[in-house]
């Protein structure tokens, strides 16, 4: 076990070493989801629909502003989990979910390049295990997806994000969120960028995937928005519920819906089991017939 962790250790290392002594990399994977958080999230106000302006409301008898707002307060409420939730804090939430899908697509890449420099047939000679490779790998990018995320947290925080942790269990929690979306989808892209051999195959797979998994969760929009087949698929999208249970930890503060919550951390941890030894076993018989 000692000598796994060592081996799964020094490639995670060698991945992450490539990726902060690389600032370009960290600047355009990241700035991609802050386009959409800053200019999405604050032009297209979503909650502001639903609230009456105050010079409306100045005209209006008390009863009526009273009918008015609480008719609002529920829309917000049941659309967003909460009437004091504001759009951009919505959208800043689902980027953060965003982003990790990103940094695990493209870690698929870094088998591309090292195969084409050779390392990867060292790697494969070494007398090392090859679930080692893939798990290293996978924890590089989770350390990479995790890190980037909480510094789109802070950006977000700096252009007018709204947090409202109930604790340290809740913030826990999202960061194990964060954990289990990166593993997730990582296993699943290396497992099936294993076999590419060209960096164009590797672009169009990752354009191919990106836009539909980030259009069928509910990163952007809410579900209970979405028509019905579009809700079918957004129920069986991983991101969803790893969006959703961020929402629910980092902007529901006390009002939390803990069931809810653990309905969501069940899925999702389910889902990564299955796609960590699911892409393990698949990148496993890959690296053998090479």
């Amino acid at each position: 076990m000692i000598s796994r962790a060592s081996e799964i250790g020094a490639i995670a290392s060698r991945e992450i070493k490539k990726w902060y002594r690389s600032p370009i990399l960290l600047f355009m994977t990241t700035i991609q989801p802050l386009i959409w958080m800053s200019l999405y999230g604050k032009a297209f106000n979503l909650t502001g629909l639903f609230r009456i302006p105050e010079e409306i409301l100045k005209q209006l008898p008390p009863d009526t502003t009273a009918r008015f707002a609480a008719i609002a307060n529920e829309i917000l409420a049941r659309f967003f989990g909460s009437s004091d939730i504001d759009f951009f804090s919505y959208i800043a939430v689902g980027m953060m979910g965003v982003i990790l899908l990103f940094t695990s697509i493209s870690s698929g890449m870094s088998i591309a390049w090292d195969r084409r420099l050779g390392f990867l047939n060292k790697l494969l000679v070494a007398p090392i295990s090859r679930s080692s490779i893939i798990l290293g790998k996978v924890i590089s990018s989770v350390v990479r997806g995790v890190t980037q995320s909480l510094l789109v947290m802070l950006i977000g925080l700096a252009l007018g994000m709204k947090l409202r942790i109930a604790g340290t269990a809740e913030f826990l929690v999202a960061l194990l969120t964060l954990i289990l979306l990166g593993a997730s989808f990582s296993s699943l892209i290396i497992s099936m960028t294993i076999r590419l051999k060209s960096w164009e195959s590797h672009i169009a797979l990752n354009n191919l995937l990106t836009l539909p998994i980030m259009f069928t969760s509910s990163a952007l929009y809410p579900v209970t928005l979405m028509p019905e087949w579009l809700k079918a698929v957004a129920v069986f999208n991983p991101l969803t519920h790893g969006i959703e249970l961020l929402r629910q930890a980092l902007l529901l503060g006390s009002v939390y819906y803990s069931q809810e919550m653990l309905w969501h951390l069940s899925i999702l941890a389910a889902f990564a089991s299955a796609a960590t030894f699911l892409g393990i076993y698949l990148s496993n018989i890959a690296l053998r017939k090479m």
